[in-house]
C-alpha cells in the first residue's frame, strides 16, 4: 500500500518487509520509520504556514534548530508499573522527534491508564471527551490510549463506537510497539486497534527517560497469579512474567553508571519473583545481588503479599546495608472470613505472627498497609477484627478504600453487598484510627541524625530542599538545589505528624 505523508511517498509494504523479526530491534527500526514520517508531516505544516500558526515563530524556530517535529503529552493514571511504563514510552516519542509539552495542548496526547476502580474508566472518559472537543479544533492531532483499561472488551468496543476520534488502543502487552503503532496509524490514516489478550514476551532495553536523575523504578516482573476476588490486575495485566536476573542486574548497573542512589523494585507481587524462570531464583537472592552493585546506596521494592514473604527475605531485610526499613504489606481485611471470601490465602493470625516477626528481625522498621472497607458481606464483627489488626500492628501509615464494585471480578457478583451509610462510618472510623496511630508511632526519629535522599527544591518554600529517610518519611530542611540526587545527614528537629523539619550536619 502506498501512502502519502506530507509530501513524501511510503510505501508499507517495503518497510514491513525490511523490519527486523526479533525485539528490540524491529521498535528502533519503526523508531526511525516513524521519524521519517512525522518529519515529512511537519515539513508540509512548515510550508504552508500551519507549523508557524501552530507554534508561534518563536517556538518553531526552536523546533527547527533542535530537530523537533511535534509535541506530546503523556498522561498516567495508576500505579508506579505505570508510571514506569509511561518512561519508556516517553523515551520513545522523544526518539521519534517528538517534544514533551507542558499539557494536553500537544499534537499527540497519550493515556496510559488504569482500571483497578470503575471510576478510575469514567475519569479517562471525561478526560477523552475534553480531547474530543480539542480535536475537533485541530483535527491533525494524534489522540493514544494504552494501558490496563484497553484490556477491557467492553472499553475497546465503546472506543469504537463512542469515541472514534481515538487513532491509538493498545494495552498492556504490547506497549513496546508505540513505535510501530504510529508508523502504522500514519500509513492507514484510521483507528488503529492492537491489544494482545496476553503474552509470555518481555522485551529488554528499550529506551527509557527517568523521571528523576537519581532514583530509577525497574520492574522486575509482570502479571499476577493471585487473583483477590475484588482485583481486576491478574485479567488486565497477565499471568506472572519475571524478568532474567542479568538483565535486571545489568539495568541496574547502567542506573548506577548514570548517576541513580535509589532503586525501587516493581512488580505486582515482588515475593514471587523468579518462580518462572527456567532456573528459578527467589526475590531475596536477587536482594542479596542487587545489594553488590557499587553506587546503588539505597533499595526499595513493592507490593508484596503477605502470603509469599518468607523467612529468607526477612533475614536479607535484617542483614542488609541497603534494602530500606520500608515494607508495604497490604492486609485488605482483618477478618479471616472475609479474607477467605477475598481469596487472600492467609488469615488474621498468619498476618499478625508475619508482621511481628518482620518488627523483631527489623525493629525500626516502618509498616504501610492497604485496607478494604465493606467488602461484600463483611459484618461489624468483621470490621472490628480489621480495627484490631490495626490496633496491634500500629502501622505507619494505610492506604484505606472503601469497597469499589469491579465489573469482571468474583467480588461483583457477591451477594451481601454493604450498605454505603454503613461502609462510609466504618471508613471515617477506621481513618480516624490509622491517622491517630500514624501520629504516635511515627517520629520515633525526633532528635537524631538520619540520612536523607534530597529529592526537590521545596515547592512552598525555596530556601528549603525536600527528601526522604530509608523509612519514606518526608523531611524538609534548609539547603540548595545541588543537593538535589545527594545522601545528606541531617537532624530532626520537629515532627510535625507526618514530616519532620531538619538542618544538615557537615
Amino acid at each position: 500500500m502506498i501512502t502519502k505523508v506530507g509530501n513524501n511517498v511510503f510505501d508499507s509494504d517495503k518497510i514491513e518487509a525490511a523490519a527486523p523479526k526479533e525485539e528490540p530491534a524491529r521498535q528502533y527500526y519503526f523508531i526511525g520509520i516513524a521519524r521519517e514520517m512525522l518529519k515529512a508531516q511537519f515539513e508540509a505544516d512548515v510550508s504552508s504556514g500551519e507549523a508557524q500558526r501552530r507554534y508561534g515563530k518563536e517556538t518553531l524556530d526552536a523546533m527547527l534548530a533542535d530537530e523537533v517535529y511535534g509535541t506530546f503529552k503523556v498522561v498516567t493514571f495508576g500505579c508506579q508499573m505505570n508510571a514506569r511504563d509511561s518512561e519508556k514510552l516517553t523515551a520513545i516519542l522523544e526518539q521519534i522527534g517528538y517534544r514533551e509539552a507542558e499539557n494536553e495542548d500537544a499534537d499527540f496526547v497519550l493515556y496510559n491508564t488504569c482500571t483497578v476502580r470503575e471510576n478510575a474508566n469514567l475519569k479517562v472518559y471525561g478526560r477523552l471527551g475534553q480531547l474530543g472537543a480539542r480535536k475537533k479544533k485541530h483535527p491533525e492531532m494524534l489522540i493514544g490510549l494504552c494501558g490496563c483499561m484497553m484490556q477491557e472488551p467492553e472499553v475497546v468496543k465503546k472506543l469504537k463506537t463512542s469515541y472514534r476520534f481515538v487513532d491509538l488502543v493498545f494495552g498492556t502487552h504490547n506497549i513496546f510497539q508505540l513505535a510501530e503503532l504510529i508508523a502504522r496509524r500514519f500509513m492507514e490514516k484510521k483507528m488503529l486497534v492492537e491489544v494482545w489478550e496476553g503474552t509470555d514476551q518481555i522485551v529488554e532495553n528499550l529506551p527509557v527517560d527517568r523521571k528523576y536523575s537519581f532514583k530509577s523504578g525497574v520492574n522486575i516482573m509482570f502479571g499476577c497469579n493471585n487473583f483477590c476476588s475484588y482485583c481486576i490486575v491478574p485479567y488486565v495485566r497477565g499471568r506472572e512474567r519475571s524478568r532474567n536476573p542479568e538483565e535486571i542486574l545489568g539495568e541496574i548497573r547502567r542506573l548506577a553508571d548514570d548517576g541513580v542512589v535509589e532503586i525501587m523494585l516493581l512488580g505486582q507481587n515482588v515475593n514471587s519473583y523468579g518462580k518462572t524462570l527456567k532456573d528459578p531464583i527467589s526475590f531475596a537472592e536477587l536482594l542479596r545481588r542487587v545489594e553488590e552493585i557499587p553506587g546503588i546506596e539505597r533499595i526499595r521494592f513493592m507490593t508484596s503479599h503477605p502470603k509469599d514473604l518468607s523467612d529468607e527475605l526477612i533475614q536479607v531485610m535484617k542483614e542488609s546495608k541497603k534494602v530500606c526499613p520500608h515494607l508495604h504489606l497490604p492486609l485488605q481485611s482483618g477478618s479471616s472470613r472475609i479474607l477467605k471470601a477475598m481469596n487472600r490465602k492467609y488469615t488474621k493470625e498468619q498476618y499478625l505472627e508475619l508482621a511481628f516477626k518482620i518488627r523483631k528481625a527489623v525493629p525500626d522498621i516502618s509498616l504501610t498497609t492497604d485496607i478494604i472497607v465493606g467488602f461484600p458481606g463483611e459484618t461489624e464483627e468483621d470490621f472490628l477484627e480489621t480495627m484490631d489488626v490495626v490496633e496491634q500492628v500500629k502501622f505507619d501509615s494505610a492506604f484505606t478504600f472503601i469497597y469499589s464494585k469491579r465489573t469482571g471480578t468474583p467480588a461483583a457478583a457477591m451477594e451481601n453487598q454493604v450498605p454505603e451509610d454503613v461502609v462510609k462510618n466504618r471508613f471515617d472510623r477506621l481513618l480516624k484510627r490509622v491517622q491517630e496511630i500514624g501520629a504516635e508511632v511515627s517520629g520515633r526519629e525526633l532528635g537524631t541524625v538520619q540520612k536523607v535522599l534530597v529529592e526537590e527544591v521545596n515547592s512552598h518554600d525555596p530556601s528549603l530542599v525536600t527528601g526522604r529517610l530509608g523509612n519514606n518519611t518526608v523531611v524538609h530542611f534548609p539547603g540548595e538545589a545541588s543537593l538535589i540526587g545527594k545522601i545528606v545527614d541531617v537532624h530532626m528537629d520537629e515532627f510535625k505528624g507526618f514530616y519532620y523539619m531538619g538542618r544538615e550536619v557537615r
